[in-house]
This record gives C-alpha cells, structure tokens and sequence, in this order.
C-alpha cells in the first residue's frame, strides 16, 4: 500500500516493460478477432515527470530521457509505435507527461478490444477510474491485483494479456508469485502472461523462473535488462517473464534489450537477458 509509482515513472525499467508491452500489443493486433488485456497493478495510468514525485529522484532522467537520440534502423523500426503512444498521449495531455501500462494499452486497443485495469492504493485507484473509466471499452476496478485476476480469466475472449506489476512490498513476494501465476494459468492456459519483476538477487529470479516453468508447462522467454552489477541488495536490474510469448518477440527483445543495455548502463555497466524456455524452465 506504500508504493507510489509516480517516483519511478518513466525510468530504466518503465522503458523496458512498456516497449515490450507495447510489441506484444502490436502481435495481438495482427489478428482480426478481438483481445482482453487485464492490468492487475496498474497505477494511475500517467505521470508528469515535472512533477513533486518525479522531480524528487529524477530516475527518469536515466530512463526515457535517454532515448532521445535514435538508435539504429531495426531497433527504431521495432521502437516506433512505443514512440508513437508517447507522442500521442504528450499531445493530449502535456509535454512532461510518461505513460503508464493503462495508458499505452488504450492507445493500441481497437474498437472490439477490452481492458480491464486494476489498482488497490485508495488514491491511485481513484485517480485511475476518473481517468479511464469513461473509455468505452475499458474497465477500472479498485481491489486487490491478486483477487481481481482470480475473477478476471478465463475472459470471453480466447485471446489476450495479463499483465502482472506487483509493487514488491513484502519479502517472499517471488514465491507467492510462481504460486498465484500457476492458478491463473490452470484457468487460462493460452493466455499470455507477462509478469515484471525487480532484480537485486540473481539466484532468487532464477529459482522464481524455474518453478514458474516447473507448474506452467508452457514455454516461457526472459527477458532482463541490467544497469549495475547485482549485489543481493540493490535494486540492479529488473525482468519479464512472458508464459506464451508471440512467437516474435524472442528476436524483437534479442534486439532491443542489447541497445536498452548500452544507452541506460550506470557506471560503465550494462547487461541483459533474453532466453527461450522449456516448460522446465531449462533453456
């Protein structure tokens, strides 16, 4: 209930996660029947990186405020609709303004598409339903992530995305994780689950993908971008975890995250992750 994502709006990781997200909401718009993207930590939609929270720690500076400058063709080509929402929702509501997951997936939703977004934090959920409770095709609900996604899949849709940002409080949060994404996908074994998490502990991610890949038994792509060298301690990097990947996405990440790597490094440092997975969680 602590965790206020305005302080972190638009950083490393928001890059990472959201132009991601934004290719695997490219892939679902490829086909014609519609999809439901179910958002189960959502935020607050948008932030200003002007403002009190995001001016405190500035983390946007080493995250969005780096890519200013092109990177090469093919990663531009593959960047180009995470650009596009940024442009347009700068246009509508301000030049200081970073979007959230809400806020990109309403950009990409088509007509027949649903969204439902989620928010527990009393004030964040209020803000998040005055913003988006008046699109037609969206849905915001003030409850808990967890409980919402018990009730939220299988959609009607037989296509879509579950997109899991858990603020990370309480320690065990991993494990509790592996746990709850295995429930969710005994009732929803085709969807697509893209689950984000922070990086301080190697060995911890990597016992969360194992037992992921141990009781999904679907394939899996991690996904990592690092901007220190882990100590156990520090936040060093942070991951997705996709259970059913577009088929694509492996080769897109195996481009972006390697650029990501090199333009956001701290001290010198930077390193990323992209590995196909069995259902064993084994490359």
């Amino acid at each position: 209930m602590n965790y206020r994502h305005a302080f972190h709006a638009g950083n490393f990781a928001d890059v990472m996660k959201h132009a991601l997200l934004t290719r695997i909401l490219v892939h679902l718009r490829l086909k014609e029947t519609p999809f439901r993207v179910v958002d189960t930590h959502a935020g607050i939609g948008r932030y200003d990186l002007a403002g009190e929270e995001a001016e405190r720690t500035l983390e946007w500076r080493a995250g969005i405020g780096r890519l200013d400058e092109p990177f090469g063709p093919d990663v531009e080509a593959l960047l180009a609709p995470y650009r596009e929402v940024l442009a347009a929702v700068r246009e509508r509501y301000g030049a200081t303004i970073y979007p959230g997951s809400p806020a990109i997936v309403r950009e990409l939703l088509r007509p027949a598409d649903r969204a439902v977004f989620v928010e527990k934090h009393p004030e964040d959920g209020a803000v998040l339903a005055e913003r988006f409770n008046t699109v037609t095709n969206a849905k915001v609900m003030r409850i808990d992530g967890w409980m919402a996604l018990r009730g939220l899949i299988p959609p009607k849709e037989r296509r879509g995305l579950v997109l899991i940002d858990p603020p990370f409080e309480e320690p065990g949060e991993l494990q509790r994780a592996a746990e709850r994404l295995a429930d969710a996908l005994r009732r929803w074994p085709t969807g697509i689950f893209a689950f984000w998490y922070p990086i301080k502990s190697p060995a911890e991610v990597d016992a969360f993908v194992a037992e992921v890949g141990r009781t999904s038994g679907r394939p899996l792509l991690r996904t990592e971008l690092l901007v220190d060298p882990p100590d156990g301690v520090r936040l060093a990097g942070s991951g997705l975890l996709l259970v059913n990947p577009p088929w694509k996405l492996a080769e897109e990440a195996g481009l972006l995250l390697p650029a990501f790597a090199e333009r956001l490094a701290r001290r010198d440092y930077g390193a990323f992750r992209c590995d196909r997975l069995d259902s064993s969680g084994t490359l």
